[in-house]
């Protein structure tokens, strides 16, 4: 993503779009951490009868984790609701040990979303500096969501 040591929120979301295409219900998104805010943030501004796949969030978050640089991403409205109008499926993977993203901030995001919770143990925030080069999780959450009706 555009400017990951300085990120905006606008140029993700326009990254996001120039990206993606033509949406529908083929379509699913994975985010990781700030990812996870900036793939919401794009649905909940798709026309009224777009409709995605699914959404697999790793690290994802709500509310303020007193990080400045990203300050943007939680403090600028965020219309969940919407955003869900456009998703019905959702899982979120989170580390029990997270440096960054304490196991709160990642439960109300999954509260917020109605989204299956998968908890790893040990992952950290799910980079390689924590040892996490393959997350089975997630391709497994996909599978699943996909092959549902």
């Amino acid at each position: 993503m555009p400017h990951a040591e300085l990120p905006k929120v606008a140029e993700w979301v326009m990254a996001l779009k120039n990206a993606v295409g033509k949406l529908d219900k083929n379509t699913f998104f994975v985010g990781h951490s700030l990812g996870c805010v900036a793939v919401l943030r794009y649905i909940a501004v798709l026309a009224k009868n777009v409709q995605v796949g699914g959404c697999v969030f790793v690290a994802g978050f709500s509310g303020n984790l007193g990080i400045p640089e990203i300050s943007e991403f939680y403090s600028l409205p965020l219309d969940m609701e919407k955003a869900k109008s456009h998703c019905h499926k959702f899982v979120t993977i989170f580390s029990d040990n997270d440096e960054y993203v304490p196991l709160e901030r990642s439960l109300e995001f999954q509260k917020a979303l109605g989204a299956k919770a998968i908890l790893e143990r040990g992952k950290g925030h799910f980079t390689k500096g924590d040892g996490v080069t393959a997350l089975p999780s997630v391709f497994e959450s996909m599978i699943e969501m996909s092959s549902k009706k």
